[in-house]
């Protein structure tokens, strides 16, 4: 008896350990299978593989059409959906690199925290098909100053970050001054060093200048970011120094206030008397960097100081320093902070935005709110640039004498077959909309140079090149003037040694920055070329020389990337 209950006994557990088997093997055996290669379709190399695999199977196989759509096949067609299992795992997030993409990031410099937005190099367009080139003007320089940096600690620029228009405008070229009105047009044109059989031609803009003493009432609000991220020496310290740099430029009559922002907004100084510096100086001194960044509540408050003096007699400017980031407040994308000072635009106010630091620099921000807060955007990597932009060209970063202007090149199908513009690709203007006086556009400064360059095909005929016309409102205007410059043939010179020193430094600048950004039409553009043109045009210009020694540094390292066998 005691046999047969032992085994009763026995009976009992096995039959238990059997239904507790069964049971698992019911509930968890499809993904049991799947682990260990059991699936018939994972064995037949189907696409339904476990999230461990895939970035090794299922996403390598994926065309661009579909990647990111787990739905989709590799003929693009949606799977059937699976029968009911149990609940999937959370997905894995992981940054997936394909063949092609090491490739690019070979080529490309080593990406950082820092964003650009990346505008597609202007196509050649043929006369026949669109004789118009209509943008509006730039005189940011913030890309330079980007690119001076990355050179001069040891690197190359990001391609996303190279703007050819804000190379080109960094420096100053010796254009007449206008004898009458806002500015005065600079029209020349010679032989292309770079692509046999075109040329290039170049519209140059010059602002009238003002002195010290002719400069409207100025009423500055300063917006700092003191958040944690701007701790660093180039960030924080470094805008102190800026900002002492712009108040020992202003007159007596000027007045300055200081907001910052952080993990909130904080009304540090009301509006001060420039003449009151020592009070100025210690309110700036006094500021320190922790928190978060509540970049749109800050934004929004500036703007709300500078309305209460805004007008046509006064220059209302907001001077934001920041290194763009921003993660706290209701206003965080551009469209929004764009949206909540659209008003205050519409008033008179205008924006300079000021970048600073690298590791998280929003370029991309700063670029678009400049553009839309009619004002400029600067890149500052050192005292020595904060001293350019603040005190050495103080009244054209403050002041705007002429606004909204837009440049309409049209050229003669006989004469030319077809063009190219050489950057602006951010602020093209349709061609219907350059008398339309309600779209925006850009903004001078009082003695800002603005040049433009294209390269262009001629046919040979015709005495006539192009029709050059400048569209512009008085600041605070509503209606707009228009002007127009005839470019005759006879103003094209029959070699490139013969045009002026701003031409061919022009073009080396122009050429640089279309090379190093990989631009299609400049494929088999040379460094070397850029070089000789630049260092026949130097002409004592202590800018243009520290140019000419950063590019020869860029062609000793794009030598060496080459001759590794990775290309920038």
């Amino acid at each position: 008896m005691k046999r047969l209950a032992g085994f009763s006994k026995l009976a009992f557990i096995t039959l238990g350990v059997l239904v507790l088997v069964v049971a698992t093997l019911s509930v968890f055996g499809p993904n049991l299978r799947r682990l260990f290669g059991a699936h018939a379709e994972a064995l037949a190399g189907g696409d339904d593989v476990s999230t461990s695999g895939m970035g090794t199977t299922f996403l390598q196989r994926k065309s661009l059409k579909t990647f990111g759509d787990n739905s989709a096949g590799d003929d693009g067609e949606p799977h059937a959906a699976p029968a009911p299992s149990a609940p999937p795992p959370p997905p894995v997030r992981q940054r997936v690199v394909t063949q092609s993409a090491r490739m690019d990031m070979r080529a490309e410099p080593i990406p950082t925290g820092n964003t650009h937005a990346a505008e597609r190099p202007n196509p050649f367009t043929l006369t026949a098909e669109d004789r118009f080139s209509t943008f509006a003007v730039d005189v940011d320089t913030a890309s330079y100053a980007l690119f001076r940096r990355h050179v001069t600690e040891g690197g190359l620029p990001p391609r996303e970050s190279i703007r050819v228009e804000e190379w080109v405008n960094y420096f100053r070229y010796a254009y007449p001054s206008p004898e009458q009105g806002d500015f005065r047009v600079d029209l020349e044109g010679a032989p292309s060093p770079f692509t046999p059989g075109r040329h290039l031609v170049k519209v140059g803009l010059q602002g009238r200048t003002i002195s010290k003493s002719q400069r409207k009432p100025t009423h500055l609000v300063f917006l700092v970011d003191t958040s944690g991220s701007m701790a660093s020496p180039d960030k924080l310290p470094l805008a102190q120094k800026a900002m002492k740099l712009m108040v020992d430029g202003l007159n007596e009559s000027d007045t300055v206030a200081l907001v910052t922002y952080a993990g909130s907004v904080r009304d540090v100084l009301p509006s001060t008397p420039a003449s009151e510096r020592e009070k100025l100086f210690l309110a700036i001194d006094s500021l320190t960097s922790g928190g978060g960044t509540d970049m749109g509540d800050g934004l929004e408050l500036a703007y709300r100081h500078a309305a209460k003096k805004a007008g046509s007699k006064n220059v209302s400017r907001v001077i934001v320093l920041t290194d763009g980031d921003t993660n706290l407040g209701r206003n965080q994308s551009a469209d929004t902070m764009l949206e909540s000072i659209q008003g205050y635009v519409k008033e008179g106010v205008t924006l300079s935005t000021i970048g600073l630091g690298m590791g998280n620099y929003r370029d991309d921000l700063m670029e678009r709110l400049a553009n839309k807060g009619n004002g400029n955007c600067f890149y500052i990597d050192s005292e020595r640039e904060a001293r350019r932009v603040f005190q050495e060209r103080l009244a054209g970063t403050l002041e705007v004498i002429a606004q909204d202007v837009k440049v309409q090149v049209e050229f003669d199908p006989q004469a030319v077959r077809g063009y190219r513009l050489l950057g602006y690709e951010n602020r093209a203007i349709a061609d219907r909309d350059f008398r339309n006086d309600k779209v925006d556009a850009g903004e001078i400064g009082a003695g800002h140079t603005v040049t433009a360059l294209y390269e262009v095909e001629l046919t040979g005929e015709g005495s006539r090149v192009a029709t050059v016309r400048v569209r512009a409102k008085k600041p605070g205007g509503v209606e707009a003037a228009e002007q127009q410059f005839p470019l005759e043939r006879s103003q094209l010179h029959a070699a490139l040694r013969q045009a002026s020193a701003n031409l061919r430094f022009a073009a080396a600048v122009a050429g640089t920055a279309d090379v190093l950004r990989g631009a299609p039409q400049a494929g088999d553009w040379s460094l070397a070329t850029a070089e000789s043109l630049a260092e026949g045009a130097v002409e004592g210009l202590s800018d243009r020389a520290e140019f000419l020694g950063l590019l020869r540094m860029v062609r000793e390292r794009t030598a060496t990337s080459t001759a590794r066998g990775v290309p920038y």
